[in-house]
């Protein structure tokens, strides 16, 4: 078991892993040794996931995630196997924990009176400094 939140926890074997080979460090070895790992976690089916998480989740992942619900994730930082692995699995419990965290809801304000008159003072300076430019008429 995987623990994201006291609430959530993941079973290891929703989570597929497949291991490729890898550009980047390694020199020779990389031609030799897949070295990334790619997991996929199925989303929309995961029965530990409640339905906001499931939804915030999808939102958050955006094109990681397939039409299909089937999110995946990419690790090929380290040269080995083990730390990619661990570094995707970190990489995926760190989404859910953000998905797990509500939004606040948005409160409407009013502009305080106070910046009401900066901004009113700031525009009629600005309209004083442009009148300033304009030609002198002979008429006036």
């Amino acid at each position: 078991m995987i623990y994201v939140t006291p609430d959530i926890s993941i079973d290891e074997r929703e989570i597929q892993e497949d291991f490729i080979r890898a550009s980047g460090p390694g020199g020779q070895n990389v031609n030799k040794v897949a070295t990334a790992v790619q997991i996929r976690f199925h989303v929309g089916n995961s029965p530990c996931l409640p339905d906001d998480v499931r939804r915030r989740l999808m939102h958050l992942a955006g094109r990681r995630v397939t039409e299909d619900g089937l999110l995946i994730i990419h690790a090929r930082r380290f040269r080995t196997q083990k730390q990619n692995r661990q570094d995707a699995i970190d990489r995926l419990v760190e989404l859910i924990r953000k998905a797990s965290k509500k939004p606040r809801p948005r409160r409407k304000t009013t502009p305080t009176h106070a910046s009401r008159r900066r901004r009113l003072d700031t525009k009629r300076h600005r309209s004083k400094t442009k009148s300033l430019r304009r030609p002198v008429h002979k008429d006036e």
